[in-house]
């Protein structure tokens, strides 16, 4: 079950979401509106390896935008940090910026219950697109959850993405065994 708006504000009036900044105007009908953040990054190497700490360079979006290309992935961060103890919150694009050709996540568009954080966003674009911190980006659904949480995110031992940052966050594959 989707929450509603009304649902989405109750659950912030308990605690049991929490979105800062929060502003009343980026609530839809069952959405939060979150906005990109000040920084991008991209990785440093074209190959990156998964078994490999692949490193990033982050920079600030210059207050003119900055031109996305096809061809590069760059990492973004949501202007908003969320703390969701006990809801799955999903990040879906926009349909404005689906629009301008702009993909907001390659696959990591699910949160858990107990995620903390500002989310790092795998942006991917169909052709050059200028883009502009503090510009709507995503909206965020919660998902009611059926049974009790034995392990939230934000405890949970091999949480990878648990520090609290606005800049985006490399991926932590080769933290992983295999």
């Amino acid at each position: 079950m989707i929450l509603s708006d009304k649902r989405i504000q109750e659950e912030i009036d308990k605690g049991s979401i929490l979105i800062e900044p929060f502003r009343k105007e980026c609530l839809g009908t069952n959405s939060y509106d979150v906005h990109l953040g000040r920084y991008l990054a991209t990785y440093i190497n074209r190959e990156l390896d998964a078994r490999e700490h692949n490193k990033i360079d982050i920079f600030e979006i210059p207050s003119d935008g900055f031109v996305l290309h096809p061809g590069i992935l760059y990492l973004g961060v949501t202007e908003e940090y969320t703390e969701t103890h006990k809801h799955i919150p999903f990040l879906e694009g926009k349909s404005s910026t689906g629009r301008l050709g702009i993909d907001i996540h390659a696959t990591a568009g699910k949160g858990d219950v107990g995620f903390c954080n500002t989310w790092t966003l795998e942006i991917s674009v169909a052709q050059p697109v200028r883009i502009y911190a503090g510009m709507p980006i995503g909206q965020l659904i919660y998902f009611q959850v059926e049974g009790e949480i034995e392990n939230s995110y934000s405890t949970k031992k091999g949480a990878k993405y648990n520090t609290r940052t606005v800049k985006p966050v490399e991926s932590m594959m080769w933290k992983n065994k295999f």
